[in-house]
């Protein structure tokens, strides 16, 4: 398959680049890292005037209506500038509306994606061991609408959303909600992870949720829009990884060139080489699985195991190129004022989010496990990938 980016994708990759490299300097991430909030706001607005934070967002919602590919170039953008903005919670939140959502519902929030004016989020624990099916999570009919109860940890931005997607099970079936974080009966606690974002752990006590704020209605389709979003949500935070570690390679090879010991570079040392090799070929494995997943996803194909396959080597892969870079810089490598400590905390947090590499493998062995035998013994590529 060929991977390359479009046209248009290049004008995003390059317009993203350009923001990012201009606002996301060290120093100011650094401090709004520390802040409370976690959200560079200047940054944000800058990339709702380039219409960037619509790139997902439907033309008639004030967006440039693009899909999960562009997505993704927009995210590894953010990767490699580790800018503190809810990037990843509120585009995959809006992707999930403009697939499944109601048009009333996406002219209530799609613009102010757009324009910047509206967070969103969603609520799905570790997309890499969490379930899709919404089982921590109940819904209960209440008149016209529906209370939920349950418990999901780790959610991103929910101080700043003004709705959070979150998955939840009732005698219906599974549906995905859009709640309200400050309705009654909700409660977030705030737990800082090491790059200093917040995360939030979310409670729910007989949640109030009106009737027409399910996406897909009352259909059947609500446990489709479950694992879409699980999926999606997988192969964002993939690609987030993608750029993390692509920046942090990038970086080292400039050092390890320059830095000079016994009379040359130590870029020259054998080891030193390999080790830069070894990283390299687990980066093209992080951007490889992680474009087929979202080209597979972008054409409404099954994607359960190429998430899983992304998600692996995102946090295998990823871990190591992290490792790599920072023992390279030597003592360098943990000064907390040189800018791949923090890339090394973004690649772990980025892991951990993707729930490890082993339950991406033990999942994956599941899924094969109980597949007929004859998608067990399929070894080629599927023929809808030729």
């Amino acid at each position: 398959m060929d991977f390359d980016l479009s046209e248009e994708q290049t004008s995003i990759r390059d317009l993203a680049r350009e923001i990012l490299e201009k606002e996301a300097d060290t120093d100011r991430a650094k401090a709004i890292e520390r802040s409370d909030a976690w959200f560079d706001r200047e940054l944000w607005s800058k990339l709702a005037e380039a219409n960037l934070l619509g790139a997902v967002v439907p033309e008639a919602c004030g967006g440039m209506g693009f899909g999960i590919e562009e997505l993704c170039v927009l995210l590894q953008e953010t990767g490699r500038a580790l800018a503190p903005i809810p990037l990843h919670a509120t585009a995959t939140a809006a992707l999930a509306l403009v697939r499944h959502g109601a048009p009333a519902q996406q002219q209530a929030w799609l613009p102010g994606v757009a324009t910047g004016e509206v967070v969103l989020t969603t609520a799905l624990g570790n997309p890499g061991t969490t379930s899709a099916e919404g089982s921590a999570t109940h819904a209960e009919r209440s008149g016209e609408g529906w209370r939920l109860r349950g418990t999901r940890p780790f959610v991103p931005a929910a101080h700043l959303a003004s709705r959070i997607l979150i998955p939840a099970s009732s005698e219906a079936g599974v549906g995905v909600f859009l709640l309200d974080p400050n309705a009654p009966g909700v409660s977030l606690r705030e737990r800082r992870i090491s790059t200093g974002e917040p995360l939030f752990d979310l409670e729910l006590d007989g949640a109030p949720v009106a009737g027409g704020d399910r996406l897909d209605g009352d259909s059947k389709n609500g446990a489709e829009a479950a694992r879409w979003l699980h999926e999606i949500s997988i192969v964002g935070l993939c690609a987030l990884q993608l750029g993390v570690s692509e920046r942090a390679l990038e970086i080292t090879a400039a050092y390890v060139g320059e830095r000079e010991q016994f009379g040359g570079p130590i870029g020259a040392f054998q080891a030193v080489q390999h080790r830069c090799a070894d990283a390299y070929i687990d980066l093209e494995s992080i951007r490889w699985t992680t474009w087929r997943a979202a080209s597979r996803l972008a054409r409404g194909l099954d994607v359960a195991r190429e998430a899983m396959v992304a998600g692996f080597w995102a946090a295998d892969g990823g871990s190591r190129i992290a490792g790599s870079a920072q023992h390279l810089h030597g003592g360098l490598g943990v000064d907390v004022d040189y800018p791949i400590h923090r890339h090394f905390l973004w690649s772990k947090a980025l892991e951990l989010r993707l729930g490890g590499a082993t339950p991406s493998l033990a999942r994956l062995g599941r899924e094969m496990a109980a597949a007929p035998p004859s998608e067990q013994a399929a070894a080629n590529p599927r023929a809808e990938d030729a």
